[in-house]
């Protein structure tokens, strides 16, 4: 693509270089479609307002970058999207730089302010119980096989979910080769197509078993194939129905800090932690590439200790 994008005022050098970014992203490190599409966004917001200032690519200083930041967060973009985008910059103009397209990384220097991450919800361990209890209980009030099956599904992905601390995207992604119940462990394609081993524990286990042996041959038909969890019609659960599925059981076992999916993985590493798993560890399971992403649990466990401290000790 060495044209502007339709819609888009962006000039074709501005182009060119985004363009190359973006199949650098996609063919080399085999970033998401969605990745990338929120790269190119990002990117394309920056050509605009070059071609809103008459900045020139070749010519592009630190300075403008700088102005193109305030001008984001002027426009009432909050901060943490002003972040994100900045830091998708920072990433152009190193790639670009490499490429030879730059003489030099003008966004090295690019830095603002950080925004502030409200603490994810998470879940008590009492509760995390409660809720797996309650999803089993489910299947005994379904009707009928196929009610039944989906329950049992709906069990399994729970207790996979919360065991594992894997993303809604990776558990929809397993198929029936990825669990190896002699070591208890699952092989996970995660985010750049890098794939990492995780344990899980015997509940999951037995959840997961129970599932492969009386609901997936329920469900299963010829659009089957190797997936591991399936649709009411036979074919691979995608991550919206999935995602729904542990909604509703959420919200059936009553009001809790935690709304979907991506609350029990945070539920999953908050509680390892306070087990006393070393952050590393936390990290190659959850499969983060950055020790950063996994720091902040650690404010969530201090958050709970904090909790504890104000409601137990007499002086607190």
């Amino acid at each position: 693509m060495s044209q502007p994008p339709k819609g888009v005022s962006i000039t074709k050098d501005w182009a060119k270089a985004i363009d190359g970014f973006i199949r650098h992203q996609a063919d080399d490190l085999g970033r998401s479609a969605h990745t990338v599409r929120a790269y190119q966004g990002d990117l394309e917001r920056v050509a605009e307002f070059a071609h809103e200032q008459k900045q020139g690519f070749n010519s592009m200083t630190l300075g403008f970058l700088k102005e193109w930041a305030a001008a984001e967060r002027a426009s009432g973009v909050s901060s943490s999207t002003v972040a994100r985008r900045a830091a998708c910059v920072r990433s152009f103009t190193s790639w670009c730089h490499e490429a030879g397209l730059l003489k030099t990384d003008v966004g090295v220097g690019l830095r603002v302010a950080p925004a502030h991450q409200k603490l994810p919800g998470v879940l008590k361990q009492q509760e995390a119980k409660s809720l797996l209890d309650s999803s089993l209980a489910n299947v005994s009030d379904a009707t009928n096989q196929t009610r039944r099956a989906v329950a049992l599904r709906d069990w399994a992905m729970l207790e996979l979910l919360y065991a594992s601390g894997v993303r809604i995207s990776e558990l929809v992604g397993l198929d029936t080769g990825s669990v190896d119940f002699h070591s208890r462990t699952l092989r996970v394609l995660g985010k750049g197509n890098k794939q990492r081993t995780v344990p899980f524990g015997k509940p999951a286990e037995m959840a997961l078993k129970t599932y492969l042996d009386e609901a997936r041959p329920a469900l299963q038909n010829q659009s089957s194939k190797k997936a591991m969890f399936l649709g009411a019609r036979g074919a691979r659960i995608d991550v919206r129905t999935a995602r729904r599925c542990v909604t509703q059981a959420l919200t059936r076992f009553g009001p809790t800090d935690v709304s979907g999916p991506h609350g029990l993985r945070h539920s999953a590493a908050t509680h390892m932690l306070e087990g006393g798993a070393d952050l590393r560890a936390v990290q190659e399971l959850l499969g983060h590439s950055s020790l950063d992403t996994t720091q902040r649990y650690t404010h969530v466990t201090i958050e709970r200790l904090r909790e504890v401290f104000t409601q137990a000790h007499p002086r607190a």
